[in-house]
């Protein structure tokens, strides 16, 4: 996706979207940009790779979040921040609210993140007038990991020009800048497809529609948005898993780079957001249908210490 600031982030643009951008009304960082989908990149899951997305044995919880709470509630601050503001790096039409609005619980143990058509605060975007609402959430400053298990269960929704992510950042992104700074890509959907998603890497020299990467499409036809889906990374030293469902379908090394630096040994942060138009995904149109939501069950980072 593409980048912003912890507390003005957007997303970035993948193959044909991505820059970073961000206006700090914030103390943290600076912007950075989010994730690129590798241009071809489809990798079909090999059925006898697999691993559990469940957590190692003996694994220690570092993070979790079951968003239990009443309905309507917002996310507990002390584990999320809230974003706010456009992203014209990846000419993304929606404005990310405060507030509960676009990100609230429903009652039932999951955090709704609602995109919509419309702007009741007369919110301005990089193109005039905001059309859309939506949410965008982050951990910078309440938590960070370097390695571990990574992992989010989801319904994600649908449509054209509708692009929900699940993602990271290094922290170190306010000094450094991005792509320096790395971003791990662990599920991004564009609503043209809706059976697949996929999962990117971003450094230096390998950003934007250079991003390292490969998609997992569902057999038979499938939807994403149709039911819950696991997506997880397991992340090690000089390595990086991902998985749906339990199933691995790509593992990256420093040896995929073609020479250039692995920035993936450091504190990273965790995002979680539903943009609404972009590079990569193009507009929504009259096929598409709002409000849509992005449904989570929860967040976890287990360790295996």
């Amino acid at each position: 996706m593409t980048v912003h600031s912890p507390h003005h982030a957007e997303r970035r643009p993948s193959r044909r979207r991505r820059a970073t951008l961000s206006t700090a009304l914030s103390l943290l960082f600076c912007s950075v940009v989010m994730t690129a989908l590798p241009a071809g990149a489809s990798a079909a899951p090999d059925p006898h790779t697999a691993a559990s997305s469940t957590a190692p044995k003996a694994a220690a919880v570092a993070f979790e979040d079951n968003f239990d709470g009443a309905a309507g509630s917002g996310v507990d601050g002390g584990k999320w921040l809230t974003e706010t503001g456009d992203n014209v790096s990846n000419h993304e039409r929606q404005y990310y609210t405060a507030g509960t609005d676009n990100a609230a619980l429903d009652g039932q143990g999951n955090l709704v993140i609602t995109a919509r058509k419309e702007n009741p605060g007369n919110y301005q975007c990089w193109y005039g007038t905001c059309e859309y609402t939506s949410s965008r959430l982050n951990t910078s400053g309440r938590f960070t990991a370097t390695y571990g298990h990574v992992e989010s269960r989801m319904k994600i929704p649908r449509g054209q020009g509708i692009w929900p992510a699940f993602w990271m950042l290094g922290a170190d992104i306010g000094s450094v800048g991005w792509p320096n700074s790395g971003e791990l890509d662990i599920m991004e959907n564009v609503g043209f497809e809706p059976g697949t998603v996929h999962g990117t890497l971003h450094g230096p020299g390998y950003s934007g529609s250079g991003g390292i990467g490969a998609g997992y499409t569902l057999p038979g036809g499938q939807a994403f948005a149709d039911d819950f889906h696991t997506f997880a990374v397991d992340w090690a030293p000089d390595s990086i898993t991902w998985t749906v469902d339990g199933t691995v379908y790509q593992r990256r090394t420093p040896a995929d780079l073609n020479g250039n630096a692995w920035v993936f040994d450091k504190p990273f942060f965790l995002i979680l957001n539903l943009a609404v138009g972009g590079y990569w995904p193009g507009d929504p149109d009259g096929s598409t249908a709002l409000p849509q939501q992005l449904v989570v069950d929860y967040v976890r980072v287990t360790t295996g210490d």
